[in-house]
Formats: C-alpha cells, sequence, structure tokens
C-alpha cells in the first residue's frame, strides 16, 4: 500500500475478513488499484478450526508388550497389516480424512456401531471435494484406524468392519 490512507480501506478490510469467515475460507488475497501509483494489496488468512479428539486406543500396546510373547503371536499378525484384514474398507483416492460431516458435529462412525450398507463411513476430501466413503456392506465397526484431518494415499486402511 503507498503512504496515501484511505478510509474506505479500513472498512474494506474487515469485509474480507468477515468473508473468509461466513464462507468458512482459510485465505482471501485482494488488489484494489486506486490510480497508476496507488493501490492496495490485501492477504487475509486464518487457520481452520483444529478439532480436539480423543486419541486413538492405542493405549491398549503397553498392556499387550507384558503379555507372553505366545500370547501375542496369533494377534500381533492378524494386526501387523491392516490393509491385509478382510473388514478392511480402504481408500480410494489420495486426501485428507474426515470423521463427521463438519467441524464440531458427531462423527459418523464409532467402535462397536452397527452400520448398514451405503451409511457414510468417513469423508475423504481430494481437490476440494468431499467424498463420501459408504459402508461396502452392514456389520459392526471393530476399529477405527484414521485420524480426524489426516491424510490418506490410495489404498491406505480406515475401518474394519465385520
Amino acid at each position: 500500500m503507498t503512504k496515501n490512507t484511505h478510509d474506505s480501506d479500513v472498512a474494506f478490510i474487515r469485509a474480507l475478513a468477515e468473508l473468509l469467515n461466513e464462507n468458512d475460507l482459510t485465505e482471501l488475497q485482494v488488489k484494489r488499484d486506486y490510480a497508476e501509483d496507488d493501490s492496495l494489496n490485501v492477504r487475509v488468512s486464518r487457520k481452520p478450526p483444529q478439532q480436539i479428539m480423543a486419541p486413538a486406543p492405542v493405549h491398549a500396546a503397553p498392556a499387550m508388550m507384558a503379555a507372553p510373547a505366545a500370547a501375542l503371536a496369533a494377534p500381533a499378525a492378524a494386526s501387523a497389516d491392516p490393509a491385509a484384514d478382510p473388514g478392511a474398507v480402504t481408500s480410494p483416492m489420495v486426501g485428507t480424512v474426515y470423521t463427521s460431516p463438519e467441524p464440531g458435529a458427531a462423527a459418523f462412525i464409532a467402535v462397536g456401531k452397527q452400520v448398514a450398507e451405503g451409511d457414510t463411513l468417513l469423508i475423504v476430501e481430494a481437490m476440494k471435494t468431499m467424498n463420501h466413503i459408504p459402508a461396502p456392506r452392514a456389520g459392526t465397526i471393530k476399529r477405527i484406524l484414521v485420524e480426524d484431518g489426516a491424510a490418506v494415499e490410495f489404498g491406505s486402511p480406515l475401518v474394519i468392519l465385520e
């Protein structure tokens, strides 16, 4: 911005900030030209709200470490690669996974919840498109393998459905 100040600039910047919040955007950039050597360049940005979530059920691992090796042989082989589990639901694309329809809303699924075929399990955002991941069949959610907001690759296991 040049040395000349414009009273409307403050109102303009406030309006941009409101637009940012109202439309759930993370960044806006605008250039206003007033004259040949007089302009205003504005970039308004914010961090997306971070959701507080309970940690994934990893707390069971320390108790398992204390168990004898023979007792761990079968469960360890089954849980070594969740993608190999016959009930694994994998990501059909690269993107960011979301566990609820919008920030602050209840999660689509929880461990132990019964789902019907076609129910939305998660959302994977790819290229600003929200892709609902449906349950391939009816069953019970045994494990949720991803955290809200995590990046996923094509074929990454998301959920174990039995």
